[in-house]
């Protein structure tokens, strides 16, 4: 299965920060979102390690770790993601991201995925998540 939603950060919280006299800054930052979709609705908090983005076209990277709760289709409970992307001089932008596997919990129990986030040119997000349960079938 595979479904796409629309996210708003809502929270931002730098909690440390590496700035060092040459090359890209380093920094940890809380983050919470707020997903809205047909088939994904909920928040998340996590935390992030981010390195240039001061200026992302010289070159940038993340990876975060964050905990969705609310409901994927008709199930409701949390797991977990970890993902990321790099962009620069020279490299096409990506993400990339996965479901950690065993995070599911109540009705998302045995989740199993992989997630994609991307930024449109009108500069909202969207998170896209292709999953299936246990021994099911992936699509």
């Amino acid at each position: 299965m595979k479904t796409t939603a629309h996210f708003d950060v809502t929270g931002w919280d730098p909690a440390s920060s590496d700035q060092p006299d040459k090359g890209p800054e380093m920094s940890r930052i809380a983050v919470q979102k707020a997903f809205t979709g047909d088939d994904l609705e909920g928040h998340s908090e996590g935390e992030g390690l981010f390195c240039g983005m001061n200026d992302p076209e010289a070159g940038a990277g993340y990876v975060v770790s964050e905990r969705f709760t609310g409901r994927l289709g008709n199930r409701h409970g949390t797991f977990v993601m970890q993902h990321g992307g790099v962009m620069g001089p020279e490299v096409e932008p990506h993400t990339f991201g996965h479901v950690v596997p065993g995070s599911g919990t109540a009705e998302l129990t045995g989740l199993v995925g992989t997630v994609e986030i991307n930024r449109e040119a009108d500069g909202t997000h969207t998170f896209t998540i292709e999953y299936h349960f246990g021994e099911e079938e992936a699509a």
